[in-house]
């Protein structure tokens, strides 16, 4: 078939546009890139004139045969959503049978821009020791994306060897180690099993990196944790670019060389293993935090709590803060503004796309790129943390419309040129069993609100990209790589012709995208390899002591192994925090002797020496070692703040009606604690003290008859447990459900009481957990 180009296409289209009622009108959907993808995708309807079917193929063999090697394609995201639709989901066991897929194969020059956010798995464990960014998606993505032509070039070898190269690489780059297990033995074993077959050039590249790993003093720390092998050979092709006399502290205060190892280092793999050149690059090379806000004013850091969540309220907003001046490589920039066509990847909504765009520069490059497609690929279903709730409408679901405000409201300058066109799945292609079923197992689909989102300015594509192959095997519906790539090949040549849709972003009601952006101030935040570093240290040298006493030394080792988890865990929590506390003391179950009348907080730090207190039986139940721990560091802020604390009972006519609880506060120069006078002033206002006398800080609280009381210190130790997961502590919890309670004029009680609790939220964001 001869290729003229546009002026071939347009022949096929006008013949089937003839007629009163156009062929075209028959095909399913109303848009003509929706029609075409159809086509493509499931073929030619039946009960046409035999002359209609023939332009029909004519125009199908076309838009499928058509070439793109020299497309440009560039696509942010991160994890497994990117990967999948590069070339499919490189970490499951099934990926080595069809592993040259997606859209590096229509595709050649697809260039993957990765989100480098991600705090948990292996990635958490290096960014403890090394000062570098999280490499485990980078990893992921550069597996999806090995081309079989590049493969078979650079090491000569056949079809067969190739398949057996990517089946080894897999076994290699993904095989995980727990803690305490990785030697150069078992990695040696790993890596020259028998039945893995790599080229011998290939093979002595991944025993240089073994070599390297264990050779070089600065990556020692990290043998000791739980690792996927990818990331330590990954690690260590950066490490390998690093003069041995710059070590790990050096690095954090020099970042120029560790800016230019990560990109040699990184460019260097994917060019072993068979990529593109540039076909993976981290948005940025300094390392970076995720801090999610929700509606209620909480806020938190860290991606890995973001998916695991319970808030019941919607994310409002999330930003990242850097370790350092930010760093892109420059050649990121002049490769988004060569691409021809920008895609925006499926994947988790908060910590996937709106991170690399919040990094500078970055949305501003695609924007400038005015000739290229932009496409947002849609994700196919609500996840827990994330998009469970909307912040327009918390009593519904996530809609298309949904993650196009989100994207509005925390990309810097809005959604503006940064995607035109919206490829969402077709729910009408996806049995309705399996929908039932999803949503009994509360699996519920992101559904197109398509009217809305052409109000926002944008195109909706709605057609069946989602896997029949997956849905078979495993009963998942997921993004079909090979499917989603001649959708997307087929958008871009259809829309040569220019052809109006039904809704477009020119004749968009603007007014409908005006979402004005609340956009919190970047931090500058230690280094987590920093500040692991000084975390351990401290509680390393933090006395510890069992009542009656415990000799083991193992028990110690363990004790402070959990406690140094528990905190690294909570992110927010500063060392600033840890300043009063002196040493931890667990005492038996029978040797305790707190009085527990108004609370079951069996943990508490003692002003008088500075010491942690906490029942021993807590430590070997790793959740209430938690709640114990953090409640005592939140109660360790007030310092010695109470000079004095007693209850007197309150008599009428003899009978006992309810107590007081006095407290008398220090003056200015006797206070040691975290917060300033006024701050403690503050707080005692929101834990419902009333002051009596400036002039000896006296405050009271009235107790009726038999209620329940929460002392002030208690309550600052379950409010910060609560603050930093909210499911560490059920009372704070409960009270703060009134956030969720519509406000009513007729109960002025509900709405003082609501005040004190965003007073009290606010004060913790503010105050507590400032950074």
């Amino acid at each position: 078939m001869k290729k003229n180009g546009k002026a071939e296409l347009e022949e096929y289209v006008e013949k089937l546009s003839r007629p009163f009622l156009s062929p075209l009108d028959l095909l399913p959907h109303s848009d003509f890139r929706e029609k075409c993808i159809d086509l493509v995708l499931n073929g030619i309807p039946g009960n046409f004139d035999h002359s209609i079917i023939a332009d029909f193929h004519e125009l199908r063999r076309y838009l499928v045969e058509s070439e793109v090697g020299d497309v440009r394609v560039v696509v942010f995201g991160g994890g497994t959503g990117l990967s999948n639709i590069i070339g499919g989901d490189s970490r499951r066991s099934s990926w080595p049978r069809e592993p040259f897929a997606g859209l590096k194969e229509i595709f050649p020059r697809t260039q993957s821009i990765v989100c480098v956010t991600d705090d948990g798995g292996s990635t958490g464990e290096l960014i403890k020791d090394l000062p570098i960014i999280a490499l485990g998606d980078i990893r992921h993505v550069l597996l999806s994306s090995i081309q079989l032509q590049l493969l078979q070039k650079r090491y000569s070898i056949t079809l067969q060897e190739a398949q057996d190269a990517v089946d080894g690489l897999a076994s290699i780059l993904n095989f995980r180690f727990l803690a305490n297990e990785i030697t150069r033995d078992k990695v040696t074993a790993v890596c020259q099993n028998p039945e893995i077959r790599l080229p011998s050039q290939l093979e002595s590249y991944i025993a240089h990196l073994v070599d390297t790993l264990f050779s070089d003093n600065r990556l020692s720390g990290t043998l000791s944790r739980s690792h996927c092998l990818g990331n330590l050979l990954l690690v260590a092709a950066i490490y390998a670019k690093i003069e041995k006399e710059c070590d790990n502290s050096r690095l954090e205060n020099d970042r120029r060389v560790a800016n230019t190892a990560l990109y040699a280092g990184i460019d260097e793999f994917s060019y072993r293993i068979g990529t593109v050149e540039r076909a993976v690059l981290p948005c940025t090379t300094t390392p970076s935090q995720l801090r999610i806000c929700y509606t209620n004013g909480v806020q938190v850091t860290g991606e890995s709590k973001s998916g695991d969540a319970e808030r019941g309220f919607p994310v409002d907003r999330v930003v990242v803060d850097f370790s350092d001046t930010i760093h892109v490589p420059p050649q990121i920039f002049k490769d988004i503004e060569a691409a021809d066509i920008i895609i925006m990847a499926p994947g988790s909504l908060y910590s996937s796309i709106i991170p690399i765009f919040q990094v500078p520069g970055i949305a501003e490059a695609v924007r400038r790129n005015k000739p290229a497609r932009k496409l947002l690929i849609s994700n196919l279903w609500v996840q827990a943390g994330e998009t469970d709730i909307a912040i327009s409408d918390p009593e519904r679901k996530f809609y298309v419309s949904d993650m196009i405000r989100a994207y509005e409201r925390n990309i810097p300058g809005g959604t503006r040129d940064l995607f035109h066109e919206v490829f969402c799945l077709s729910l009408k292609d996806v049995p309705a069993s399996v929908i039932q079923n999803y949503t009994l197992e509360g699996k519920i689909p992101i559904y197109l609100d398509r009217h809305i989102v052409c109000d926002q300015g944008y195109l909706p594509i709605e057609c069946g990209i989602y896997s029949k192959k997956a849905l078979a095997e495993r009963g998942v519906i997921q993004h079909d790589p090979e499917i989603l790539a001649q959708a997307v090949k087929t958008v871009f040549i259809a829309s040569r012709l220019q052809k109006k849709p039904d809704c477009s972003v020119e004749e968009a009601d603007s007014s409908s995208t005006e979402i004005e952006p609340q956009y919190v101030q970047t931090r500058n935040v230690m280094y987590p390899s920093r500040k692991y570093r000084v975390l351990e240290s401290f509680i390393q040298n933090l006395p510890i002591s069992f009542s009656p006493a415990e000799q083991k030394t193992e028990s110690f080792n363990a004790l402070r192994s959990r406690i140094i988890d528990i905190i690294w865990k909570h992110q927010d929590i500063s060392l600033d925090h840890l300043v009063f506390i002196r040493g931890i003391v667990c005492i038996a179950k029978e040797k305790w002797r707190r009085e527990q009348i108004w609370d079951k907080v069996f943990s508490f730090f003692d002003p008088e020496d500075g010491y942690i207190k906490i029942r021993s039986d807590l430590i070997s139940d790793f959740r209430k070692l938690e709640v114990g721990i953090l409640i005592a560091i939140g109660q360790s802020l007030l310092g010695n703040y109470a000079k004095e604390k007693r209850v007197e009972e309150v008599t009428v006519d003899g009978v006992t009606v309810g107590k007081i609880y006095h407290l008398h506060v220090r003056g200015i120069s006797e206070i040691e604690a975290f917060f300033t006078s006024e701050e403690i002033d503050r707080y005692l206002h929101f834990a419902k003290m009333i002051e009596t006398s400036k002039n000896d800080h006296h405050f009271t609280r009235l107790i009726n008859g038999n209620d329940g009381f929460t002392p002030p210190g208690v309550l600052m130790g379950l409010t910060y447990a609560w603050y930093l997961d909210n499911r560490l502590a059920s009372h704070i919890e409960y009270k703060m459900a009134l956030m969720k309670i519509g406000r009513s004029d007729l109960i002025p009680e509900q709405q003082k009481m609501l005040e004190r609790r965003n007073s009290m939220v606010d004060f913790f964001r503010e105050v507590v957990f400032s950074g």
